[in-house]
């Protein structure tokens, strides 16, 4: 599905320099590599500030202990993501509220969304599933109307445009009141470990985050806030610094490997490729396809048995896993999610796939429809 190790090649000099470096200066925790990183971070984002931690779920974590939450408070997300969006809710003593998605872009359904804020509705957690962004426009007139904070998980998506209807675009992350990503080894832009930020454009969300990914210190040995110990080392702020220029490029060449597969497969009636939002650019985080009267499970075992992986995202809605099913969710209010768990497949999607690799591939996949 993914292959770092010819990406690593591509740079192998520098980066084993840049590493290093690092162990020579005995810098390993908000190293001079960590801060330069942030900075770097922010004037490709072009926001004002960034603030690195330790993974990708911390930072979704520590963007919501900063909003001032009560136990209670509602937290409106998607129902097709991965558990981490919901995770830090809980451990926080918050209420999720699970909501239908998109079936074209699999990201949250807006009208859903609208439909299920309350009077205990604080925030709402946008998911940019798979590379691109959901319909930030209309969630922040929403958040906006309702007095609502917008918490961007940008996992999946860094790096993506979103395109408002005045003509002016931002990235994705920088939206909403605060952004969260993961720099895990996968990811578009990944370290070679666990890594997180929160990207903010308000000067006192960003301060008091700073506190909390620090022990809430902002002096050492005083304490002003409760806080985490989740800050970015700087080895991997380093591995980082060196991929950041490149992400771009990387994103393209996702880019590149999408369009193939989608022409490839533009014949195949039992195919549907993914959807490009007009509102966003597509970073194709992963290349998810729809199956139609198929057994989606048949084609998996049939590409393994070929040599070539593909994956399940999300096989289990979050409703029904047993750690967030509290018995007050039906499975007929999530119609678009309950059919893509039976539909979705994704294909191996990286920046280093080669012609040979992609043709191999979907000429399999088509061999499986015509057999």
């Amino acid at each position: 599905m993914v292959d770092l190790v010819s990406q690593y090649q591509k740079i192998k000099p520098e980066l084993d320099k840049k590493i290093i470096e690092v162990v020579e200066s005995s810098a390993y925790i908000n190293g001079p590599e960590v801060k330069a990183f942030q900075q770097e971070l922010e004037e490709y984002l072009n926001v004002k500030h960034v603030i690195p931690c330790a993974n990708g779920t911390d930072a979704l974590q520590i963007a919501l202990m900063s909003l001032g939450l009560e136990e209670g408070d509602e937290i409106i997300t998607a129902d097709f993501t991965f558990a981490a969006t919901v995770e830090v809710i809980d451990l926080l003593k918050l209420k999720s509220v699970l909501v239908d998605v998109d079936k074209e872009t699999f990201n949250i359904d807006v009208e859903a969304l609208e439909n299920a804020i309350t009077p205990k509705t604080k925030a709402i957690i946008p998911v940019h599933l798979f590379g691109q962004c959901a319909n930030m426009e209309e969630i922040m007139d929403i958040a906006e109307k309702h007095n609502l904070h917008v918490v961007e998980d940008t996992a999946q998506a860094l790096g993506a445009e979103y395109h408002f209807s005045n003509g002016t675009s931002k990235k994705a992350g920088t939206i909403g009141h605060i952004g969260a990503t993961s720099f895990f080894p996968s990811k578009n832009l990944g370290c070679y470990g666990d890594g997180g930020a929160i990207f903010t454009n308000d000067d006192d969300l960003a301060h008091k985050m700073r506190g909390i990914v620090n022990h809430g210190m902002y002096k050492r040995y005083y304490h002003d806030e409760v806080g985490v110990n989740s800050r970015l080392d700087s080895i991997q702020a380093a591995i980082l610094r060196l991929k950041l220029p490149h992400l771009d490029h990387y994103n393209s060449a996702r880019q590149d490997a999408a369009d193939y597969y989608d022409k490839a497969f533009e014949d195949c009636p039992n195919i549907v490729t993914p959807t490009r939002s007009p509102k966003s650019t597509h970073v194709f985080h992963q290349y998810t396809l729809r199956v139609l009267d198929t057994d989606r499970d048949e084609l998996q075992h049939f590409l393994a048995e070929n040599d070539i992986p593909a994956m399940i995202y999300y096989p289990v809605p979050l409703h029904q896993q047993k750690a967030y099913n509290r018995g007050n969710y039906d499975d007929k209010d999530f119609p678009v999610t309950m059919q893509l768990i039976d539909e979705v497949i994704s294909l191996p999607m990286h920046t280093e796939l080669t012609e040979e690799q992609l043709e191999k591939i979907t000429t399999t996949i088509k061999t499986f429809f015509n057999e």
